[in-house]
């Protein structure tokens, strides 16, 4: 048997370097057995899903130095390779899953579920799906169907017993059928959900071994019913821990910058974000902390993957990538990867433009640059002082615009401003004193030259980490002040509306 692994990656959003830790242990398992490692872009989500994410998907990892055998830019004996192509081999397995009686039609409305979980949340009587069209007569699924009322396909599960769950790592894992939602397996508009996709995908990839993070534990039963009703072999199940937060939490990007791209931009080399990541839950045999993939691959043991949570510090991080860069590179290779990285004539001469309008010497040239090639600056609170708002306002104002720009999907100056502009108007501020904490975070001063074109030029995660970096300077969000401005949030400009 060769060994099979895959990613799977959602392109929704920002690369995160979760993706990437769960890619390089796919990859170095599969590798040290002799056997492959594919990518599969999973965009059912066809709402947020985008070309444009997809190919930050792959330019991130590519970059890390992992490779795959077979994928949608590289091809391959079992594509296509994106779920969205994929279409009619779900529609096919749903059907045969209503045909065998292993799932059913659903003609219950959002208002009807949305009804039922308010109805459970204040009862406390448990969560999920209440059977409401399980027993529905043929005669009346054939009446709603010629209604043309819409539908989804939801799984049948077992009332009762218990799944038992093998694991590579955990052993053999217990859930309740009791605590297992009977899931939807194609939704109204005749996309299928990740479970269907995802099964039916890794059956005809021939995925051997699944190896993907601890929160699709709980999915686990679902999958494995689905290999019975369809009558497949199983995949070898593999739940990894999840990277946390030096506080023990779940890794996220309001404690931790998350994006790959962003310790791209930021200076890293991809030797030693590929090392780091390597070393989460896992250690070399001879526990040396400094390794390379190839070396990773070479003795690579699953087993001796940790199920306590790894931690993902930057500052041992930082110190990590320092020591790849004293002990593994030459000066001139050290020019070299500077060079390759922003010191050179395609990004300089991007805001070259601005600061010859503002330089009397060369040597004021660096100090107002120097912005562009930094990772967080070292700001302060005070530094955020502001003529007409209160520090706590700054702090919400920039906490909005920010959420604003997480949204924006085309990244450039007039797209930045236009959001920034909107979000000025329904709060009732003028245009310049929204500005100016926007100023603060991104250049370090409110003096620079034109903080939208800086934030074009450096890229939405720089610029998206360092406003995270300047709400957390201002005091940071609690869970309960979140909340608020969330709701506060949700509320702008409805009244204009």
């Amino acid at each position: 048997m060769t060994v099979r692994t895959r990613i799977a990656p959602s392109p929704t959003g920002d690369p995160h370097v979760g993706t990437a830790y769960i890619a390089l242990f796919n990859m170095a398992f599969a590798k040290s057995q002799g056997g492959q490692f594919l990518l599969r872009i999973e965009d059912t989500d066809q709402v947020r899903s985008t070309r444009e994410s997809e190919q930050q998907i792959l330019d991130s990892l590519r970059w890390l130095g992992l490779n795959w055998d077979e994928g949608p830019d590289v091809g391959g004996p079992h594509g296509p390779y994106r779920q969205s192509e994929r279409s009619e081999l779900y529609t096919k397995h749903a059907a045969e899953l209503v045909e065998k009686g292993h799932a059913f039609r659903c003609f219950c409305t959002s208002e009807r579920l949305d009804a039922l979980r308010k109805e459970q949340e204040e009862t406390k009587s448990g969560s999920g799906y209440d059977g409401h069209c399980l027993h529905l007569s043929e005669d009346e699924v054939q009446a709603k169907l010629a209604a043309g009322e819409p539908h989804v396909i939801r799984m049948k599960v077992p009332a009762e017993g218990i799944c038992k769950v093998q694991d590579m790592l955990r052993g053999e894992i217990e859930i309740d059928w009791k605590q297992v939602d009977m899931q939807v397996l194609m939704k109204a508009d005749g996309l299928p959900t990740y479970h269907l996709a995802n099964v039916v995908d890794d059956h005809y990839m021939e995925i051997t071994h699944v190896i993907r993070g601890e929160e699709w534990i709980n999915s686990a039963p679902k999958h494995i019913l689905l290999y019975q009703y369809f009558g497949w072999d199983m995949p070898v199940l593999c739940h990894m821990p999840l990277l946390r937060n030096p506080d023990k939490s779940k890794l996220s990007k309001r404690k931790n910058p998350t994006c790959i791209t962003y310790y791209r931009d930021a200076g890293y080399l991809p030797e030693a974000l590929l090392n780091y990541l390597g070393r989460m839950g896992w250690s070399m045999p001879d526990e040396r902390e400094k390794f390379t993939l190839q070396e990773m691959i070479d003795n690579f043991d699953l087993t001796r993957v940790s199920l306590g949570g790894p931690i993902f510090d930057q500052e041992k991080l930082q110190w990590l990538n320092g020591s790849w860069i004293r002990e593994n590179l030459s000066v001139d290779e050290f020019g070299e990867r500077l060079h390759n990285w922003l010191m050179n004539e395609a990004f300089i001469k991007q805001f070259l433009p601005f600061a010859k309008e503002r330089a009397s010497t060369f040597t004021d040239v660096a100090p107002m640059a120097a912005f562009m090639f930094s990772g967080q600056l070292n700001l302060t609170a005070a530094d955020f002082a502001h003529k007409k708002l209160e520090e706590a306002d700054v702090r919400k104002l920039v906490q909005f615009i920010l959420w604003r720009l997480e949204a924006l999907r085309v990244w450039n100056k007039d797209n930045i401003f236009a959001e920034i502009k909107t979000l000025s108007k329904e709060m009732g501020l003028k245009i310049g004193d929204c500005m100016q904490p926007v100023f603060v975070a991104i250049a370090g001063t409110p003096n620079s030259w034109s903080v939208v074109d800086s934030m074009a030029i450096l890229g939405p995660d720089m610029s998206r980490a360092r406003l995270r970096h300047a709400v957390e300077v201002l005091g940071g969000v609690s869970k309960k002040e979140m909340k608020r401005l969330e709701k506060e949030y949700r509320g702008l400009g409805q009244e204009e509306a």
